[in-house]
Formats: C-alpha cells, structure tokens, sequence
C-alpha cells in the first residue's frame, strides 16, 4: 500500500496563472511537511518555461506537457495547435498514469485541459480555480471534470455556482504577505534610491508589461516627474527599447528629474519592497496584480487590457472598483488630463486615499492560497 501523498499542478502560460498556482503549492509543501512522518511528493504536469526555477526551487518534478492554445477568432497558428492537442492529450494519459496522483490542481490556461481530462479518466479528483470575473475557455470546459472549484471574483458565481464552488480570492506569494514592520514606506522608497519625501507612483503593465500603458507614460514623462516620482516596470520584452525612449525623451531634464523616473524589466524579489514604497499603484486589471494591490491596501488606477478575452479584465477592475478601491480608465479614455485629475485628487484628498485604502483592504483575501491548499489536501487523502 503507497503512503506518499501525491499532489500534481497543472496550467500556465503567464504568471497570473503560475504564480497562484505556484503558492498554494508552497502552502501544501508547508502544510504536509507540519506531519513528521508524511511523506509527499508534488508534480507540475505542463510546459513550465520561463518558470522552471521556480518549480525547482520549490523541489516540484516537472513533467512536461506540450502545450497548445484555443484562439477565439481565425488565425495560421490554429493549425499547428490543432496537431498539438492530440499529442498533449496523449502525453497526459501516459505520464498520469505513471505518477497517479492522489490530487490534481488546475488553475487553468495553456495546456491545462488535457491533463484535467486524463485525471478526470483516472477518477484523481480534480480542483480548479479561476481567477477572474469571467470564466476563461480552460475553466469552462473543466468544470464538468472537477471534485472542487474555487473563484476569485464574485461575479464569477453567476457563471459558475453549486455545492462544489467557493469564493476564495486569488492565491498571493506566501513571501509577499511576511509581515515586515520595520520596511516603512520611507525606508522602501530608498531602497530603490528614491526620495522618501516625494510621493512615488508604481507603474505594472503586468509580467510581461503594457505597450499601450509604456507608450502613455514616455509621452506625459516630463508631468510626472514635475511632481511625483516613477518607478515603472515596463516588461523584459519592452525593456531595452523602453529604455533608449526614455533616454531621448529625459535627454534636457535636470538630474533630480532623471532621478525621479526610475525602470525596471520585471520586479520579482523586490516586488514586496516595490509595494510598500508606493503610495499609488497604476496596473493592468488582471486579477493577480488586484489582488496584490488589495493586500497591500494601495490606492490604484487600474487600465483594464481591452484585447482580454471576455473583456474579463473589465469585468475584474469594475467589481475591484465598486467598494471604492480603485479608479477605472479605459483604454480609450486613456488621456493625460483625466489621469493626471485623478492622481491628483487621490494623492491629494486625505480622506478619499484613506477610503480608498481600508477599501482595499476590506477587498483582499490573504488566505485564499492557505483554505485552497488544505481543500486539495483533504481531496488528495479522502478527508
């Protein structure tokens, strides 16, 4: 009789679905490790890509999976898609039952459908989790296969509701929610060469950046450091060109200026400090960066992505927006007189940031990563 637990993780793509993905597995490692005597073994089933340290770091095997993606609209690379979707199917079947898990997680995204099938096939219980407001293609069509269904919105309940659906939030980092009493604001702000005395503006076009949301911030560069200071994570793809942009445009600034606009490629272990030190955050809606801001109980301005499917980050930004959280600026209302009112008036109106805080705050669910590693443990065991 086998007595190691094992738990397996499967879907990808992005970050807003490996890094949830990636701390409720971290949770199961510390919860499975408070027994002495268990012994457990988890699995990432799919194509971990630029995250693989990440898995490794975590001692999670990877078992690759080809991936593939379902487009909504018309386009060559469905054609090659179409060939990969029987193979991942196929390669799910055969690595399952090699490893046969106790449990499988899915958050959803590429790849994710075969091996939630192949479980499904197994009889290995499936939990799934969706992090936006509105249901993804992956999501909806493993429904059907799931034991167990976390949400992170509440909207998404008018999609998806029953006895096996509960609303959790989105899982966060277990390092992003260390308590750190001494890392002040001032003390953050400085960490990144700042002045701790000027208000600072963070600046996320998610993981891989915002070309629309860089494109906004080099044009009205010389208005925010007249007033404020910037410190924008513009994506690794975007950064070198970024960069020569910004050069050209702050070539005749003075140098406290140039000081104040600072750049990064992709903020991954200062991400925490990054929070802390700002006292406005403006973001994409995705529901990873939502939910980081909540914890953080930041102020924000949220530009939600017009190309998401489903028109989901929308959907995310207003339900964030609707108990004060956030201020919402479509793409086409993108304009440097509406966003510069709006900075203004939060930054400088003490009582509308303090609501927009305790907003924040009242929003955010630190513990979703904590309740849905213990649901996957207990499906793992039988419990």
């Amino acid at each position: 009789m086998r007595n190691q637990i094992r738990i397996a993780f499967t879907g990808g793509g992005t970050g807003g679905h490996i890094y949830p993905l990636l701390a409720v597995a971290e949770q199961v490692k510390i919860k499975l490790s408070q027994n002495p005597e268990s012994d457990f073994q988890l699995y990432y089933f799919g194509n971990a890509g630029q995250y693989a340290s990440d898995f490794v770091g975590l001692k999670i095997k990877i078992v690759s999976i080809i991936s593939f993606k379902i487009r909504r609209y018309l386009s060559p690379l469905n054609i090659i898609d179409a060939v990969k979707l029987p193979l991942a199917f196929l390669q799910s079947f055969i690595k399952l039952l090699f490893v046969m898990p106790d449990a499988v997680f899915s958050k959803g995204g590429t790849g994710s459908i075969a091996v939630v099938v192949a479980a499904w096939f197994y009889r290995i219980p499936v939990f799934i989790h969706e992090s936006d407001s509105i249901p993804g293609l992956s999501t909806k069509f493993s429904v059907p296969f799931s034991k167990r269904i976390a949400v992170s919105f509440e909207k998404t309940l008018e999609s998806i509701s029953g006895e096996k659906v509960a609303l959790t939030g989105n899982p966060i980092r277990a390092d992003l929610l260390e308590p750190a009493p001494d890392l002040t604001p001032e003390k953050a702000k400085k960490i990144f060469g700042f002045d701790p005395t000027l208000p600072l503006i963070l600046v996320i076009g998610g993981s891989q950046g915002s070309a629309k949301i860089n494109e906004f911030m080099i044009e009205n560069v010389k208005e925010f450091v007249g007033k404020y200071q910037v410190l924008h994570q513009v994506g690794p793809q975007n950064f070198a060109q970024f960069k020569n942009e910004l050069a050209v445009s702050t070539e005749h600034f003075i140098p406290v200026e140039r000081d104040r606009y600072k750049i990064v490629d992709f903020l991954q272990k200062e991400i925490r400090e990054a929070y802390v030190a700002a006292d406005i955050i403006v973001s994409r809606a995705g529901s990873g960066a939502i939910f980081e801001i909540a914890v953080f109980k930041k102020p924000s301005i949220l530009i939600p992505l017009d190309s998401a499917a489903g028109d989901h980050q929308k959907f995310n930004a207003y339900e964030y927006a609707g108990n004060g959280a956030c201020v919402v600026i479509e793409e086409s209302n993108l304009k440097s007189s509406l966003f510069f009112d709006q900075v203004n008036l939060i930054l400088s109106d003490k009582a509308k940031y303090q609501s927009m805080s305790q907003a924040a705050g009242t929003f955010a669910k630190p513990q979703a990563a904590e309740i849905i590693a213990q649901e996957l443990i207990n499906l793992a065991t039988g419990q």
